[in-house]
């Protein structure tokens, strides 16, 4: 299942023991939508390994700082708070699998 990230529920996510791939994303983003099925298909697939979700940057001002987003789509790897990798631009799947496996 994919998850909504936000300002509000992040730490929450955070604290788990599990690893995070965050897309950052926004509704009027060509390239976010392109790549939207790819974090569904990996929510779905990897559901109980990895928390995998989205973040809309024109309502989440505090996760965009946090993490200096400044070009979208940008898919984030963390394992705890701790930055792993990160994808900017649409990829190719098979690039971004890559990364997501490398964090389990």
């Amino acid at each position: 299942m994919e998850i909504e990230f936000t300002d509000q529920n992040f730490e929450e996510y955070a604290s788990q023991s599990k690893p995070i791939v965050i897309d950052f994303f926004a509704t009027w983003c060509g390239p976010c939508r392109q790549l939207a099925p790819t974090i569904e298909d990996f929510a779905n697939r990897y559901e109980g390994k990895v928390l995998v979700g989205k973040c809309n940057v024109d309502e989440n001002d505090g996760l965009v700082g946090r993490f200096g987003i400044r070009n979208i789509p940008a898919v984030f790897f963390l394992k705890g708070s701790e930055i792993i990798d990160k994808s900017i631009g649409a990829v190719p799947a098979a690039q971004l699998e890559e990364k997501l496996k490398a964090i389990l």
